[in-house]
């Protein structure tokens, strides 16, 4: 396996550096951006948005070549090329590269947010600048945030709605150190499996119930097996714009100013483009049958206050309380859904 990977990235490698090098006659600066997912993603489609912009604002002279479905290769191999300069940009979730910058991991704790309102508040401003500058590191360049929702747990038989339903149910987990004392704090079972094993894991009752996003939820099938999904929303882990310092850094003032503005301009798009998809994922699995539970979070919150007060005196905690400042006059979680929230207040 590891000869057959050895190829692979090899076989990569070359078909970027002559690319490239093709480009580079042309007098056009031609960036090549990577991702895993699909041409119909909210995702894919504001990169088109930003290629589109990009080349408005150069006149011409900068593109953005996209590589949708994991062409080139997984979130980690594409991190990995990032750092050796062999491709320009990528979409990753914060998750994904807690290992490259620690800082990252802060995302990853429970009920960081208040509101979707304050989670952009905290990644458009000072804070999650400061995470994206946090990057540079590990030799990338932060860029942006894309919009990915909030985590909630969805069961095959069990109708949670309040954390002590989760007692002794078996959760898959992302491969994270964060998610599985997250659902150590719930009082549940953490089972790390590969998202792409999950359906089956689901069907033949190796886990009870896992957690993601509504589009990922109705997009993978799951609901086919889980009827109930509890909108809980312990997690809002964005996904991060990732750029090669390497390149990045090669261009000039200008070209940087051009890049920006075509990423915000890409941005405002996807924000608007996720919350119409989580609105459409909900109804469609609610026509299959889903029961969709709206539960008071309160309970949920109360249950992870001592793995928030584990990160006092941490880098981690001091990022926990600048997040802190920044939530709105509120005395208690708002207990009402951000998809709610987002249907009355688009």
């Amino acid at each position: 396996m590891r000869y057959f990977s050895i190829i692979k990235s090899a076989m990569l490698l070359s078909l970027l550096f002559l690319t490239t090098s093709c480009k580079q006659q042309d007098d056009v600066v031609v960036l090549r951006m990577g991702h895993t997912l699909d041409m119909e993603h909210s995702v894919h489609k504001a990169m088109v948005h930003m290629a589109d912009k990009l080349r408005e604002y150069s006149n011409g002279t900068m593109e953005i070549k996209i590589y949708p479905n994991a062409q080139l290769g997984t979130e980690r191999e594409m991190v990995e090329l990032l750092q050796i300069g062999s491709l320009a940009m990528t979409k990753v979730s914060a998750a994904a590269i807690e290992g490259f910058v620690p800082d990252m991991k802060v995302y990853s704790v429970p009920y960081l947010f208040q509101s979707r309102e304050h989670r952009w508040n905290v990644l458009q401003g000072p804070v999650g600048q400061q995470l994206l500058d946090s990057t540079r590191k590990a030799r990338f360049v932060g860029l942006g945030y894309y919009d990915s929702g909030s985590r909630s747990f969805y069961m095959t038989k069990t109708k949670v709605e309040q954390p002590k339903d989760l007692s002794g149910q078996k959760i898959r987990v992302m491969e994270s150190q964060m998610a599985v004392k997250m659902i150590d704090a719930f009082g549940g079972a953490a089972t790390p499996i590969s998202f792409g094993e999950l359906y089956a894991a689901l069907q033949q009752g190796v886990v009870d119930g896992a957690e993601n996003n509504p589009p990922s939820f109705y997009l993978s099938r799951h609901y086919e097996i889980c009827k109930y999904y509890v909108l809980n929303e312990h997690t809002s882990i964005p996904d991060v714009i990732l750029g090669s310092a390497h390149i990045y850094d090669g261009l000039n003032e200008e070209q940087q100013g051009w890049l920006k503005q075509a990423i915000e301009d890409s941005i405002e798009l996807q924000k608007q483009l996720w919350l119409a998809g989580e609105q459409q994922a909900l109804a469609e699995v609610e026509k299959a049958g889903v029961q969709v539970i709206y539960p008071d979070k309160t309970p949920f919150l109360q249950a992870v206050k001592p793995f928030h007060k584990s990160f006092d005196g941490t880098l981690i905690g001091d990022y926990l309380a600048d997040i802190s400042k920044l939530a709105e006059t509120q005395s208690n979680l708002d207990s009402t859904s951000s998809i709610q929230q987002a249907k009355v207040q688009p």
